[in-house]
């Protein structure tokens, strides 16, 4: 049992691991969609519309946003990293 609840704490911190200022750092403008959830994983929200914009984790806590226009990455931001 105890290893089980060691393995399920890993598993949760290497998905937290992703919101961090190592992996901001790696976008760039231009990347695709894809490209970015490569980097992130997949997003906890994104709006559709003309110019789309993904958050990956809490958009009021700590989180790193990501602005689309054509499914290109225009524009970044970060809180809490």
């Amino acid at each position: 049992m105890r290893t089980l609840i060691i393995i399920a704490t890993l598993l949760l911190l290497t998905a937290c691991s992703k919101l961090s200022n190592e992996n901001y750092d790696k976008l760039k403008a231009g990347m695709s969609q894809e490209e970015v959830q490569s980097i992130l994983g997949s997003p906890n929200a994104c709006t559709d519309s003309i110019a789309s914009k993904c958050t990956w984790g809490d958009e009021n806590g700590k989180h790193i946003s990501v602005s689309f226009v054509a499914d290109k990455a225009v524009g970044f931001s970060k809180k809490d990293l």
